[in-house]
């Protein structure tokens, strides 16, 4: 069996709340894209937080391991927390988190 769908992980990543801003990380932006390797099972996720001095951002990387960990056919996850290219919510965040975040 193959591994999950980019749009798969996405989805399960919705259940991942910045506790600051209570809107996902996916909404949010902050996931930026998967690297996966079929043969092995192992899934490498590319992602940022708000700002690198998030104090949430080991609990946020612990909740998105944890729940990509539990796809069928994962056998090994590795969130990666990256900072190039920054976060922005003007071009990055979903027209839902803007509303939420007061972005016109």
């Amino acid at each position: 069996m193959p591994l999950p769908s980019d749009l798969e992980i996405f989805e399960v990543l919705k259940n991942v709340v910045d506790p600051e801003i209570h809107l996902d990380i996916v909404n949010l932006g902050l996931v930026y894209g998967f690297d996966k390797n079929e043969e092995t099972g192992h899934v490498n996720v590319r992602m940022t937080l708000t700002s690198p001095a998030c104090p949430f951002g080991p609990e946020i990387q612990r909740q998105a391991h944890g729940l990509i960990a539990n796809l069928p056919e994962v056998k090994s996850v590795h969130v990666e927390i990256v900072f190039s290219p920054p976060w922005d919510p003007r071009t990055m965040a979903s027209d839902e988190a803007k509303d939420v975040l007061g972005i016109f």
